[in-house]
């Protein structure tokens, strides 16, 4: 198997496995789908970053996985508690919920929870698989900065590469 298909299970089980961990604390209880869920929001995450979108700060970083983790929270409940009736979760009695299954208080949780992930994904990847580390602007990207262009906080697709530091 390839370098790439290692660091992207690393990540997602990270990932997945920190979301669970999280639960467990906020509910005291949670399920393996949110190891799945948790798994393939760090990786989108992280993707974001990966992925190279211009002008993208970190405010709108945050922003976009706010929107990517409600997004697949709501997509894992239809599946999870709406099609398989496993009742994992119910947000029917929080305000400005959806079909029970997320609500806008937990968005904007997840707003400020993504900071952290952001900073995980981006420490995992210097540490662990020797990427450069990132330089955070709150508001845009910097292109025009020299220290930007050689520690900036998107990288080009030849840096994205699974098979640029090793085989």
């Amino acid at each position: 198997m390839s370098y790439c298909f290692y660091k992207y299970i690393y990540l997602f089980l990270i990932g997945g496995l920190s979301y669970y961990s999280l639960e467990l604390l906020w509910r005291g209880h949670s399920h393996f789908s949110m190891i799945l869920c948790g798994g393939i929001c760090f990786l989108s995450i992280g993707g974001i970053n990966q992925a190279g979108a211009p002008g993208v700060g970190l405010l709108r970083q945050m922003l976009l996985s706010s929107v990517i983790i409600t997004s697949l929270e709501f997509l894992t409940g239809l599946v999870v508690n709406r099609w398989l009736n496993l009742h994992v979760w119910d947000y029917s009695d929080l305000p400005f919920q959806l079909l029970g299954q997320i609500c806008l208080p937990y968005s904007i949780l997840w707003f400020f929870l993504s900071l952290a992930a952001i900073f995980l994904d981006d420490t995992l990847r210097h540490f662990v698989f020797g990427e450069p580390w990132p330089v955070y602007h709150l508001l845009t990207k910097n292109c025009n900065s020299r220290r930007a262009s050689s520690r900036r906080l998107f990288l080009s697709q030849d840096e994205i590469s699974c098979d640029r530091t090793k085989g």
